[in-house]
């Protein structure tokens, strides 16, 4: 049988592997590839992390820039 489809093994290769992109702790994969001049970071499960915390995951889905409220943007109740 023969298909036109490749197969493209996990980029992650050490033990225990890293997070896969669909976890909610992803960020914690190790470093590929880090251009902090360019403001991106690529993890060995695919993601693309940028300096503002926004991704992109390996499917094209974009995750939001979702950095926490620093002290000046908390809002206290009265």
């Amino acid at each position: 049988m023969i298909t036109s489809e490749r197969k493209i093994p996990p980029m992650c290769q050490h033990q225990p592997p890293c997070p896969p992109a669909e976890s909610a702790d992803r960020e914690s994969a190790r470093l590929v590839a880090h251009h902090p001049e360019q403001g991106w970071s690529l993890l060995c499960n695919g993601v693309l992390l940028f300096e503002d915390t926004g991704e992109l995951l390996p499917d094209g889905r974009i995750i939001a820039p979702h950095r926490p409220l620093g002290a000046d943007q908390v809002m206290t109740a009265a």
